[in-house]
């Protein structure tokens, strides 16, 4: 971009990183925050995103001036709502000119504001992201506290795309601070131009559907229960009649369902992904299984000319309803590469893990662990109770020690609410511990911590406490 002279207050397109042109208007900036040495640049403030960053003169252009040319080549949802917020912006700060024609009074004149609050590493404090010279626009709900890049540096092996939020030096100079999560990117995200599938919309499918739609990203989805579709047609996304027509339909074609039977049907059955498979087409298994499956899965897909990737995730409903997954993937390197817009509107963090398997792996590890760790939560607040202490206290002091976690609080909470409305299925921890005992076993390893939880979730199962969240292994320990 050429260099231009700019001053305060001037509206801006803003170019950070190997992002597209973003409207932002140049601010004063925090008192004890210093502009990069040696670089000529202004503080800048993102429409659309309430982000902040020091952009180089030269990557700037004036507003007005380079409008038209900027919409014809950004047509993304996102996008679009940053500039309606610019014209809401310019309208509004129209009309206080004209209430104020003639006026000279004290109402008029501006009140300081708070300095913005620049994050470190680990703060979570992201309503601190304010503009340090106005008020943000209240009415405009695309207006969020967050901001628009993230480290251009690619994942190597077993190396996170991490969007934590940290101060960082990008090759183009601008200082910026990295998103803590996908909604905090809405701008930066820029979706691919592939066509995505999704098969199964499930607790997890389903949030990860609703974040793909939202970051503009062209998807068509299939649910065994049609119904499912419903929702998600009229956000936006389009409707395959089996998975064959889906994966034929599509570039990259993903998948999230409850077990290895499931993941095998999806491919192998009638009308089943593999029908619609073709040479370059990419087929992403989500579902947790075990590396045996994935293996099969990876063969058979590529022997159709398909590429095949793993990326289990880990989270919670919740968490895929916030974009906060964490993703594991292994297999194919270029499709990992092809799902970077996809991987970042859905979680966090993505970790690549190497060959096919290795995510099944780590995956079954991580839920060993997470559903062993429940199944002793309950055993020691039902062990207060039968011993006279009070459970609540109990919470209390465990959540002021070492071992405090949101984990830790909400679901004990829900354990003494008596609320076990599903976040993730008891069910399919169980299966996972299953899962995970198993591959021990072939390890010649032993999982006797994960045997014995494995064997009070069942219990839990025999209980009817299958479809509820996984917090009801509780229940196995007061029948």
């Amino acid at each position: 971009m050429a260099t231009v002279h700019l001053r305060i207050g001037d509206l801006v397109w803003g170019k950070l990183g190997r992002y597209p042109p973003w409207p932002g208007k140049i601010v004063s900036p925090p008192k004890d925050l210093k502009k990069p040495r040696g670089k000529k640049c202004h503080f800048v403030k993102f429409f659309g995103t309430e982000d902040h960053a020091w952009i180089k003169v030269e990557q700037l252009k004036p507003y007005h001036a380079h409008k038209e040319e900027m919409i014809k080549i950004n047509k993304g949802k996102r996008f679009q709502q940053a500039v309606d917020a610019v014209e809401d912006f310019l309208k509004k700060a129209k009309g206080k000119e004209q209430n104020s024609d003639g006026k000279g009074d004290s109402k008029g004149k501006k009140t300081p504001s708070k300095p913005l609050k620049i994050l470190e590493e680990d703060d979570e404090d992201l309503s601190a992201l304010k503009d340090p010279s106005e008020k943000p626009v209240k009415d405009d709900p695309h207006f969020h506290h967050f901001l628009l890049s993230q480290s251009e540096k690619p994942a190597s092996s077993m190396e996170p795309i991490s969007k934590r939020l940290k101060i960082i030096e990008e090759d183009t100079g601008s200082t910026s601070i990295q998103a803590a999560d996908s909604t905090a990117i809405n701008g930066s995200i820029t979706p691919t131009d592939k066509r995505i599938g999704f098969l199964g919309l499930g607790l997890m499918g389903s949030g990860i559907v609703s974040n793909l739609l939202k970051m503009g990203h062209v998807v068509t989805v299939w649910n065994r229960t049609a119904e499912k579709c419903d929702l998600f047609i009229q956000e936006g996304a389009r409707l395959g009649r089996t998975p064959a027509e889906v994966a034929s339909m599509c570039d990259i074609t993903f998948s999230c369902v409850s077990d290895p039977k499931a993941a095998r049907d999806l491919v192998l059955g009638p009308s089943g992904v593999l029908q619609g498979i073709r040479p370059g087409k990419c087929y992403v298994e989500m579902s947790t299984v075990d590396p045996e499956t994935i293996t099969e899965l990876s063969q058979v897909i590529t022997s159709r000319g398909g590429r095949f990737l793993e990326a289990p995730v880990a989270g919670s409903q919740q968490l895929s309803n916030d974009g906060m997954l964490v993703i594991l993937a292994a297999g194919d390197r270029t499709v990992y590469e092809d799902c970077s817009s996809c991987f970042q509107a859905m979680g966090k963090t993505s970790f690549f893990l190497g060959e096919a398997g290795n995510a099944a792996r780590m995956m079954l590890i991580l839920n060993m662990v997470q559903g062993s760790f429940m199944a002793t939560i309950a055993e020691g607040l039902t062990l207060a109770q039968a011993t006279g202490q009070s459970q609540q206290t109990f919470l209390d002091i465990l959540c002021q020690g070492q071992m405090a976690s949101t984990f830790v609080d909400q679901k004990c909470q829900n354990i003494l609410q008596g609320n076990f409305k599903p976040d993730y299925y008891l069910k399919h921890i169980q299966k996972d511990l299953r899962l995970a005992i198993s591959m021990g076993d072939m390890a010649n390893h032993p999982t006797p911590m994960a045997a014995a939880a494995n064997e009070v979730y069942k219990r839990a199962k025999a209980l009817d406490q299958s479809d509820n969240d996984i917090s009801a292994v509780y229940r196995a320990y007061i029948h």
